[in-house]
């Protein structure tokens, strides 16, 4: 099963990588022939795509590999890690295009740059641009469905960007036409702030999950729920979650009674593991449960 998940997280990626090789050679070598700063700007955001989509392979491929004595819960960190860099190129990117634009406009204004018009045909690269970015958001957005990979999540919010940049590319060539020149740096002023938007928002998801943030309350509301419909069980004293890729590590204390033997607390123990896991089979990569004496009257009526 897993091995199918990779798979298809394997072809969102390299889908995106030869798509992003096609769209830096047309937007950038369209924007330099054709006059367009706005189409050279997201020529620069296709060619840093490149270089993060393979950092990208390779650490989804150590996330791949299998549990070992040194990490017996596996690798599957490595896809949060994946997406941190994915995060910091998109930043990178941001601040690349927005201080070119920013130097752009002030030639403009100043008349200090070569004041031509962008050439027509650059809309074409524009619009293709714009259609396949569709598809690939589409495409990896339901492998994402499937999967729950956060580094395909990051990919599916990097080609909605480049939707977005490429929608702005259009609007400026259509401006620039008309002869409003200073619109096209702006244009790839407010691409670069609504790449960098994006950016910081992967890698803070990213963050939180490397740091074990509670995936959400709901989450454990249902987790003692669930504990707390099983015979014998008074309370849950503590929940702790470890998060490994798109799986958890769940480590659960619940009161008993202290009357009871040992063997009676583990077959306790052992039908809450397997009542969360039926509940969540596809979450849960390990359940520890500690069980924990209480006395008569400390305990909890569920």
């Amino acid at each position: 099963m897993q091995e199918h998940l990779n798979k298809k997280n394997n072809i969102a990626v390299d889908l995106g990588l030869f798509t992003n090789i096609l769209l830096a050679i047309l937007k950038l070598s369209g924007g330099i022939f054709g006059r367009s700063y706005a189409l050279i700007a997201d020529g620069i955001n296709s060619a840093a795509d490149i270089v993060y989509y393979l950092s990208v392979k390779i650490l989804l491929k150590a996330a791949n590999k299998p549990a070992d004595k040194e990490h017996p819960y596996g690798h599957r960190q490595f896809e949060n890690i994946a997406t941190i860099v994915i995060g910091a190129f998109i930043v990178t990117t941001a601040l690349a295009i927005a201080w070119q634009s920013v130097d752009r406009f002030i030639e403009i204004m100043q008349n200090t740059g070569e004041l031509k018009p962008v050439l027509s045909w650059t809309i074409y690269i524009a619009l293709f641009t714009v259609l396949l970015k569709i598809a690939l958001y589409i495409f990896t957005n339901r492998v994402h469905k499937v999967t729950g990979n956060p580094a395909i999540k990051a990919l599916t919010s990097d080609h909605l960007n480049d939707l977005f940049a490429a929608t702005g590319v259009v609007v400026s060539i259509i401006f620039t036409r008309m002869g409003f020149l200073w619109v096209d740096p702006i244009a790839g002023a407010l691409v670069a702030v609504f790449i960098l938007k994006t950016g910081i928002g992967i890698i803070l998801d990213a963050t939180h999950e490397l740091i074990d943030t509670i995936p959400s309350p709901v989450f454990l509301t249902e987790i003692k729920q669930i504990a707390l419909e099983i015979e014998g069980i008074y309370d849950v004293s503590d929940v702790g979650v470890h998060r490994f890729g798109t799986h958890f590590v769940l480590n659960m204390t619940i009161d008993v009674s202290g009357s009871i033997t040992v063997n009676k607390g583990h077959l306790i123990s052992e039908i809450l593991e397997k009542k969360l896991f039926q509940e969540y089979e596809d979450t849960l990569k390990r359940v520890n449960i500690h069980y924990h004496p209480v006395i008569p009257q400390t305990q909890v009526s569920k």
